[in-house]
């Protein structure tokens, strides 16, 4: 009998808190602003052109070869517009098989990879899942407006150091006073070097 009124307590508890779930298709649930979705590409809109060189090192260190990129000459080069010689030509995403482990991100010199908040994509056929470079660019160069209108610097693979408006850590005050946590003396923090 008091297992069953218990029981009872519980249902009724249950019954009067708001509901937690969201009939998905219909509603969404806002997204965290550092959110890892697709890759996309970043465009230089100063020159005109991809910020990708097309290098291929995303593609060599993407662990389920998801990516496949060729390079050619860059025309605005030999005009003296472009200060990069190479440009991408051809540029694929098979988000099929992408894991969002955004190595592509970390890896790329030249900083012309941002994981983007671009996740629900659904197609009949797999091959319908294999992205463009246009299409990369337009995630890149949206995710990147969005955030910047919000106040948030997308993360590229640049070092945090050297990311604009990076401000060093301060140390706490047992550190600063040489202090270990376990009593003894600290040893001196490593700080990253600026460039």
């Amino acid at each position: 009998m008091i297992g069953a009124l218990k029981a009872l307590s519980t249902t009724l508890k249950t019954l009067l808190r708001r509901p937690v779930t969201v009939q998905y298709p219909q509603r969404h649930l806002p997204l965290q602003p550092r959110y890892m979705g697709f890759p996309g590409l970043i465009w230089d809109a100063k020159v005109g052109e991809s910020a990708c060189t097309g290098c291929m090192a995303c593609a060599r260190v993407c662990p389920t070869e998801c990516i496949v990129v060729t390079m050619k000459d860059n025309p605005l080069f030999k005009e003296g517009r472009s200060p990069r010689r190479k440009i991408v030509d051809q540029y694929e995403l098979d988000i099929a098989n992408c894991i969002l482990c955004s190595l592509c991100v970390e890896v790329c010199n030249f900083d012309a990879i941002v994981m983007t908040d671009v996740h629900e994509m659904a197609a009949p056929a797999r091959s319908q899942l294999l992205i463009d470079r246009e299409t990369l660019h337009h995630w890149g160069t949206d995710y990147v407006q969005r955030m910047r209108a919000r106040g948030i610097e997308p993360t590229t693979g640049a070092p945090p150091w050297e990311r604009p408006g990076y401000k060093r850590p301060q140390a706490s005050a047992s550190r600063q006073a040489g202090i270990s946590p376990e009593g003894g003396e600290a040893e001196p923090a490593a700080a990253p070097k600026e460039a």
